[in-house]
């Protein structure tokens, strides 16, 4: 495919790198320059223009813009028909892209992560996923929701990662000084996690790991007893209606 990206963020550039190797001809906005410049070094064939000439060059435009510059940017852009738009904007919905991109067709809303550039990444997506999935399904697993509301409730929780990766970065520091290798323990704590929540549901993993007055039930009644869950729903519950 002919696909044009418009904003290189982090996100924008990982959805490059995940797609740099399938044959497709890319232009990627010159908006920031010094990643776009990081870019075109890794991915060969990999072209940098300015907007208006990234769309001249697609049929396939995604937006990688911040939704709040997003108004500003794309109404004084020329689409044209028959193009077909993906928007990684959380904060826009999929009716207010389609006003800024007409008369192009805007398809969908996707949500991806940065793990998106090796594959193995949860995309989150609203509207026809069709071309999503061809871009996209092979390496990644798209979780189509049926309505905004429902994506914004994903996005909502999603935002659980931060705390995720905060306490096993504390739990990493605290490990450290009492180890050789404080990288080793950093990795030990990644794999030991994301090994453990892929292999099954929550509730069986958290029933394997209530052995009575073992380690993981200790701290987790500890962290319970704390305020943990309390707080958690409570922080979930401030994003859903701020």
């Amino acid at each position: 495919m002919r696909i044009g990206i418009l904003g290189t963020g982090a996100i924008a550039e990982a959805v490059v790198r995940g797609i740099a190797a399938d044959g497709h001809e890319i232009t990627v906005s010159d908006r920031s320059a010094t990643r776009a410049a990081a870019l075109a070094r890794d991915v060969a064939g990999l072209r940098v223009a300015p907007n208006q000439a990234v769309l001249d060059a697609a049929d396939v435009v995604i937006l990688g813009l911040v939704a709040g510059v997003a108004g500003g940017v794309l109404p004084g852009l020329r689409f044209r028909p028959g193009q077909r738009v993906i928007s990684l904007m959380a904060g826009a919905g999929l009716a207010e892209v389609a006003a800024w991109v007409a008369p192009a067709r805007a398809e969908a809303v996707m949500l991806p992560y940065p793990a998106i550039a090796t594959g193995g990444s949860p995309i989150l997506a609203f509207g026809d996923t069709g071309l999503i999935s061809a871009l996209f399904g092979a390496r990644n697993r798209i979780f189509a929701q049926t309505s905004e509301a429902e994506l914004a409730d994903f996005l909502v929780a999603q935002a659980v990662l931060s705390p995720v990766a905060l306490l096993l970065a504390e739990t990493a520091a605290w490990l450290a000084p009492r180890v050789p290798d404080p990288a080793t323990a950093e990795a030990f704590l990644r794999d030991l996690v994301g090994s453990s929540l892929a292999a099954g549901p929550l509730r069986d993993l958290l029933a394997a790991l209530d052995t009575e007055g073992g380690y993981n039930q200790r701290l987790r009644q500890h962290m319970d007893r704390a305020g943990m869950t309390r707080d958690l729903r409570a922080g979930l519950d401030g994003l859903a209606d701020p």
